[in-house]
């Protein structure tokens, strides 16, 4: 199973092709919501170009007026070959499986399948804030089943956190976060099918976000929930977003289980009008034929983990950092420094750099922040810098 091929040859680090100065025209979140003299590196945009790939679809289908309605089956067929071709799983069957506008809608449109208005859902904090939002939004109850102190999968907690969300006869269902933000954890096969089992126990409804699945370090396995044994009636959402940096080119697809193709039949035709026709076109095009684009993009993270892990253990020792086996995002603990739940103000407000917030993130979060590591070397080492001399 192949996680993390080299990357072809001739093929760049996009991660250092932009300068600071040309980001900073950009006019998406992480560049407009903090003043220019602050170094943002929170929001999971990366600092890359676009795949070739993807600039040379959009672009001809602007060229052609090809912009209305969303249609046909393009994307599902490409990403059920990249995950044969990647993740050695040729189980994504494309008659079921449905566009949706991202992958968050596309979770509130699958919990809303599987459960009702007061049902509870249960969250592994700390874990990615829309999570808490979205679920509270749609009138959903959270129970959470926090990670183990190793960052990964208390099935303990888990089985607990199962047990009361169905007590009384209750719908329940578990939005699972794999790979897991803001840890970088990657689930396991045996972990996946130890949840898939204690979810058939509790009659507990599986929804995974697998929005980061591309993104892994090298030597990882992604490991796709509805893959392995009991995950048959799992929901799951996957997107070309996060490893192809087309968050504001919005279009995800929801992935039924065998045993749960009945229950995806049953979403409204109308969600399928909310994705970007052209944002189809973008994702398809990524997955299909940007491959060697990401290869050299998880090249350079890589790098970046190494180079992330080494400026931290020199200029901030206290703060311990577990580089992740995917993503792009580095879970920083914080709580030796003494900076109180929200060490993301002190670095804002004295160095001058911006990090999400852990509290943002539920239980665990105090005391923590996350940095976003997809960005050339020189920001990583400004960052740091910064978060070092806010110390001073």
């Amino acid at each position: 199973m192949t996680s993390n091929p080299q990357a072809a040859a001739g093929e760049p680090n996009p991660l250092r092709a932009l300068t600071l100065d040309r980001l900073r025209c950009r006019t998406s979140m992480k560049w407009r919501t903090y003043s220019e003299d602050v170094l943002p590196v929170w929001v999971a945009e990366m600092d890359v170009p676009l795949a070739a790939a993807v600039v040379r679809a959009v672009t001809d289908a602007l060229a052609l007026g090809d912009t209305g309605y969303p249609a046909g089956s393009a994307y599902a067929e490409a990403l059920a070959a990249f995950a044969e071709k990647r993740w050695g799983w040729d189980g994504l069957a494309v008659h079921r499986t449905r566009i949706v506008p991202d992958v968050m809608l596309g979770v509130v449109e699958m919990l809303r399948l599987v459960t009702g208005p007061g049902d509870p859902v249960v969250l592994n904090p700390p874990v990615y804030p829309p999570f808490f939002q979205f679920v509270a939004h749609m009138d959903r109850q959270v129970v959470e089943a926090p990670l183990g102190a190793d960052l990964r999968l208390d099935l303990g907690a888990l089985e607990d956190a199962f047990r009361r969300a169905v007590a009384g006869g209750r719908r329940a269902a578990y939005l699972l976060c794999s790979p897991h933000n803001p840890t970088g954890t990657v689930h396991t096969a045996a972990e996946l099918a130890a949840v898939a089992a204690l979810a058939e126990r509790y009659g507990v409804r599986v929804v995974a976000d697998e929005i980061y699945a591309p993104v892994v370090a090298a030597g990882t396995a992604f490991v796709p929930y509805l893959s392995v044994p009991g995950g048959e009636r799992g929901l799951s959402l996957m997107s070309a977003s996060k490893a192809w940096n087309l968050a504001g080119l919005k279009a995800a697809l929801a992935v039924a289980g065998p045993a749960s193709a009945a229950d995806l039949a049953r979403l409204p035709e109308e969600v399928g009008h909310g994705p970007s026709h052209v944002g189809v076109i973008a994702h398809t095009a990524a997955l299909r034929a940007g491959t060697a684009w990401l290869d050299a993009l998880l090249t350079g993270l890589d790098d970046n983990r190494r180079l992330l892990t080494g400026l931290l253990a020199e200029q901030l020792p206290a703060v311990a950092y577990r580089p992740g086996e995917a993503t792009y995002l580095a879970w920083l603990d914080c709580r030796e420094l003494g900076l109180g739940d929200d060490p993301a103000s002190v670095f804002l407000d004295r160095g001058r750099v911006a990090l999400s917030p852990g509290i943002d993130f539920g239980t665990g979060g105090a005391g923590h922040v996350r940095l976003n590591f997809a960005t050339s070397p020189e920001v990583i080492t400004e960052a740091v810098r910064r978060m070092a001399a806010a110390l001073g």
